[in-house]
């Protein structure tokens, strides 16, 4: 939990404003580094730990609010959008209305904590609503949820295709025929579809990352949400763990490891 989005959030930062359009790179560079992606992923996990004892939507949501904050104030230049950076610094308790990829790229926590999959989709539809209450935030936070807690339990590829394609995306594409006109999309209906065609696609956890970022855009958004699907599905050796860890500093290593233990 957290690795996966956090890998491909630090794999993709340096080629978020440089896109590259193919595989081949060096995925864990000097020049990466951790985004607002890995931040308020935490974030998220971190207020659904508390859900699991509690079961409750409206102290989640309350309980988020004040996580994000939090972190928020500890990491004020991560690389917020422009709307998010506003509601970070005003404190606001409202949400804006937003259908950007944020609420998708912070969700996937929610899947660890929950017992069925319409108990993820409530949860996923919770996160989102906190900012992202506008109809198509939500629905990215829920196809990205969604298809998290169908990997961790077991589902085969196909089966999570025809998820998405039933109830939220036509994933009508691949990811070498959008490769070379793919552009910067903050929208989840623009991000969201293409980061699980990455990791439908893959032959494994770092192909997942590799295709993600290979397709340019907002490619730290978008591997921090294959990563997070890919992570559910293959699962993360040690070495990539490690890996992560040492791009974090020791307030956000301790709190994954403990997630994680």
């Amino acid at each position: 939990m957290v690795y996966g989005a956090a890998a491909g959030d630090i794999a993709g930062s340096r080629f978020e404003f440089n896109n590259i359009k193919t595989k081949e790179f060096e995925i864990f560079h000097s020049r990466c580094f951790f985004t607002d992606d890995t931040v308020m992923t935490l974030a998220v996990a971190m207020a659904c730990r508390e859900y699991k004892i509690h079961k409750s939507l409206r102290l989640f949501k309350e309980q988020l609010i004040d996580e994000m904050h939090l972190l928020g104030k500890m990491y004020p230049y991560a690389g917020y959008g422009g709307n998010f950076s506003v509601w970070l610094s005003t404190k606001s308790r409202k949400p804006y209305n937003s259908w950007g990829n944020g609420s998708a790229m912070r969700v996937s926590p929610t899947a660890y904590f929950t017992d069925s999959l319409e108990e993820t989709l409530a949860l996923a539809k919770a996160s989102a609503e906190v900012t992202h209450n506008h109809p198509k935030g939500i629905e990215g936070a829920q196809a990205a949820a969604g298809c998290v807690y169908m990997a961790l339990n077991g589902a085969s590829k196909d089966e999570i295709r025809s998820f998405i394609n039933d109830n939220y995306y036509k994933l009508d594409f691949t990811i070498d025929e959008i490769r070379p006109v793919y552009t910067f999309d903050v929208s989840c209906q623009g991000t969201v579809p293409q980061a699980i065609e990455c990791f439908l696609e893959s032959t494994g956890f770092e192909d997942t990352i590799r295709n993600a970022v290979s397709i340019g855009g907002d490619c730290d958004t978008s591997a921090c949400i294959a990563g997070s699907i890919a992570e559910a599905f293959y699962g993360i050796d040690d070495k990539t763990k490690n890996k992560v860890l040492s791009y974090l500093d020791e307030y956000l290593k301790e709190k994954i490891i403990k997630l994680n233990e």
